[in-house]
């Protein structure tokens, strides 16, 4: 019972940048892994970037060095600073959060997804 709700994307030249940003709102005991995906036309969507509750992260080969994620946990938010974007980067970027139920309700882990937002690089 969590909602995301994602924002930044937009229309920009190679070379630029934008930032995500997806917000977790709702009921739900603790947000463990949270990450970024995308989804370009005609292709499958990928994982982009994960960070852990801990804060330890991962990212695709092609977007390292380029992009960052991180995670404020008191607003349960998690962004994507994408920077010197290129047009093969232009795709429908969706956040994912991982949501623990706690022990009152078995443990176990929850899958939610933003509603996607588009990130277009033109050259």
């Amino acid at each position: 019972q969590v909602q995301l709700v994602e924002s930044g994307g937009g229309l920009v030249q190679a070379g630029g940048s934008l930032r995500l940003s997806c917000a977790a709102s709702g009921s739900f005991f603790k947000i463990n892994d949270m990450g970024w995906y995308r989804q370009a036309p005609g292709k499958q969507r990928e994982l982009v970037a994960r960070i852990t509750s801990g804060s330890s992260t991962n990212y695709v080969d092609s977007v390292k060095g380029r992009f960052t994620i991180s995670r404020d946990n008191a607003k349960n938010t998690v962004y994507l600073q994408m920077n010197s974007l290129k047009p093969e980067d232009t795709a429908v970027y969706y956040c994912n959060v991982k949501c623990a139920r706690g022990f009152s309700r078995g443990w176990g882990e929850d899958d939610y997804w933003g509603q996607g937002t588009q990130v277009t690089v033109s050259s």
